[in-house]
Order: structure tokens, then sequence, then C-alpha cells
């Protein structure tokens, strides 16, 4: 019979490391609100959870990889966000947002949650961080999710995942 790994929406051993640019500060802190209302909904006690502002989305890996190169945090969540302008700046930021944030999952082996909104208007970022849709929220789950499953794959020495 095949092997099949899930993971959970639960605390984590380790620290939460959330990562939050402050570009669009307005739609960031509603994410930030509600990447921290599922935390706390999953357990997570708000002593394991540290907050790091930085200018904006393209500054979020940095922050992220000096965080993690600690090794105190076991989950990173990473929010922002870039609304498109009349220049395609917004496509090198969001690129590099991306990039720099997958870079970080696959290196260090920790569960992450990507919620950096990449839209057309502001209205579009509203819809995305309020309270019937909110991708801070989203951001938190697949964070812990993730942590769990990949502590799972370590405990068993891998598997299937589905």
């Amino acid at each position: 019979m095949p092997r099949e790994l899930r993971g959970e929406v639960c605390a984590p051993d380790g620290r939460v490391a959330i990562v939050v640019g402050r570009v669009n500060q307005m739609i960031t802190e509603r994410l930030l609100a509600g990447a921290l209302d599922e935390l706390r909904s999953a357990g997570v006690d708000e002593d394991k959870i540290d907050i790091v502002w930085v200018p904006g989305s393209f500054e979020i890996p940095a922050a992220a990889r000096a965080l993690l190169q600690a090794g105190q945090h076991s989950t990173l969540i990473v929010l922002g966000c870039v609304i498109r302008g009349e220049t395609d700046h917004y496509i090198a930021v969001m690129t590099e947002a991306a990039r720099g944030t997958a870079e970080i999952a696959r290196n260090h082996g920790i569960g992450v949650g990507y919620g950096v909104l990449n839209c057309h208007t502001v209205e579009q970022a509203l819809d995305r961080s309020g309270e019937r849709m909110n991708m801070g929220r989203e951001a938190a789950r697949t964070a812990l999710y993730m942590t769990d499953l990949i502590r799972k794959m370590k405990v068993l020495g891998g598997g299937t995942t589905q």
C-alpha cells in the first residue's frame, strides 16, 4: 500500500517569522492582521512570532534569508503588495520577490507561505486583503501546513506527498 503524507494546520515547534513590506502599508497591515489571526487560530503563541518590516516587497527575500540564517525559525510567512503603476517596474519587483522567496523555501527546508499580492488596482488589493478573502490568512495557513508536512517527511525519511 502506498504511503501518503499530509500536513496539518497546527502550531509548529519552532518560531514563526513574518516579513512584511511597507509599500502599500494600508494593504500589508490588513494582510498581517489576517496572518496573525490564522496563527492564533492554529494555537501559535504570540511570543513565538517575529515580525520584521522591510521597505518593500523587493527586500523581503534578503530579510527572510538573514532571519533564517540564525536557525530559530521553522516557519516563514512573507507579505507584501505590489500594485501596477504607469511603468513595468512592478514586474521586476514581483519577479524577484517570488524568486527569492522560492529559493529560500528550497534552500532552508522550512514551511513558507507566500502572501505578496500582485494587483492591477488598489481595489483588487483591498479585495484580496479583506475579511472575506485575506491572502495573509492563506499564506499563514499554507506555511503552517508545509511546516508540519516537512516535519513529517523528515521523521519518516521522506515519502509520497499528495
